[in-house]
């Protein structure tokens, strides 16, 4: 049975995620379409606007067979350690290709950029000591414009297929937008855009499949803002916390009280060398209580939780399960892992802002995979 892996955070599904799933259809009509999916906070630093149910019940009914969580350790991280993770789950499923979206499209080049990053990183980190961004930083040595997400993110994947030496074909699709364009343009626009367009309760049915909008909450980060606000006053030393580095947290500390809102405090602290999204994931990092040493801790994936499948998903499954060496869990009383124990704080801590909080909280380890 053959098998396609894609990784998406669906914040939300949009027509450019069904293009996707629909053009992998085309070009692979008889694999087995296996989706890791982030769960409530996002690589970019953001809180996802479907909660992870939705999105896997989402993903189903769109063309995806099996659904398998990426931990939180790796989902609210740079595109090195989130691309490692969500691969590594790939690897782990005997998974033959993956198929992303590019904006260069040229799957040569990329493999080339992935192989010459590692040789290149003292060049680098030369850059990235001056201040430069890390996108910035690597295309300057390349001498490649590779400042643009879905790339970045695409060499990540192959970075972390080269680690691993694993079988895994990468494949890409050229993207048809912009990933940071706020301006929604056509049928097909960023999920940058819309939620955007949701912010300032614009309509964004031109811009989503039928029936995703009523799954989506109109949320962000900000929300949040009051917790953080407290964690970050109530922390005696905020170093600790995965992604606070080289005295950032004296700038932390020195002007929480000086603002009334996350925008005002990203606005403070943010120097040359930390990007808008950098800083909203260690923001996340602190928000959630998540430690360098629960990153070290946590470097490998320990298991795979399952959260949804359909026949054809299922099949897949049951054919691979006895050949992979970690164990596979559908509810927490499956498994005993720190990984795991972490995913369901953060969850609580999506949870907390929401009327149904409480349902939410319990639906991380009451709620059986989605089966269609």
């Amino acid at each position: 049975m053959k098998s396609i892996g894609i990784i998406c955070e669906y914040n939300p599904f949009h027509n450019g995620h069904l293009y996707h799933l629909n053009k992998i259809k085309q070009m692979y009509p008889n694999y087995t379409i296996i989706l890791v999916l982030s769960g409530h906070f996002l690589q970019r630093g953001d809180v996802s606007i479907i909660n992870k149910w939705h999105k896997t019940d989402i993903a189903l009914n769109f063309g995806v067979d099996l659904v398998v969580e990426l931990p939180f350790v790796f989902a609210s991280q740079s595109a090195d350690i989130f691309g490692y993770g969500a691969i590594s789950i790939l690897n782990y499923m005997k998974v033959e290709k993956i198929v992303f979206g590019s904006e260069h499209n040229n799957i040569e080049l990329l493999k080339d950029i992935a192989s010459n990053s590692v040789e290149n990183n003292e060049k680098i980190k030369k850059l990235l000591n001056k201040g430069y961004s890390y996108p910035y930083s690597l295309g300057k040595v390349l001498g490649i414009n590779v400042e643009n997400p879905n790339d970045i993110l695409g060499i990540s994947y192959i970075k972390a297929i080269n680690k691993l030496n694993s079988n895994i074909e990468p494949v890409c699709i050229k993207r048809t937008n912009k990933y940071n364009n706020k301006k929604t343009t056509g049928s097909i626009s960023s999920a940058t855009s819309i939620r955007e367009n949701i912010k300032n309760n614009k309509n964004i049915n031109e811009f989503i499949p039928k029936n995703i909008e009523k799954y989506i909450d109109n949320i962000s980060l900000d929300n949040y803002f009051d917790l953080l606000k407290y964690k970050i006053i109530s922390s005696n030393d905020l170093s600790i916390y995965q992604t606070v580095d080289e005295g950032i947290e004296n700038r932390i500390k020195r002007y929480i009280f000086k603002v009334n809102n996350l925008e005002e405090l990203i606005g403070k602290v943010k120097t040359k060398r930390y990007t808008y999204n950098k800083i909203k994931r260690m923001f996340v990092h602190i928000l959630c209580g998540f430690t360098k040493i629960q990153a070290i801790k946590n470097k490998e994936i320990h298991y795979i939780r399952i959260l949804g499948f359909n026949t054809k998903g299922r099949n897949y499954l049951n054919k691979i399960k006895k050949n992979i060496s970690i164990p596979i869990i559908s509810n927490y009383s499956d498994l005993k892992d720190e990984m795991l124990d972490l995913e369901f704080k953060v969850n609580s801590i999506y949870a907390s802002i929401f009327e149904n909080k409480n349902y939410l909280s319990e639906l991380e380890y009451k709620h059986k995979p989605v089966i269609k």
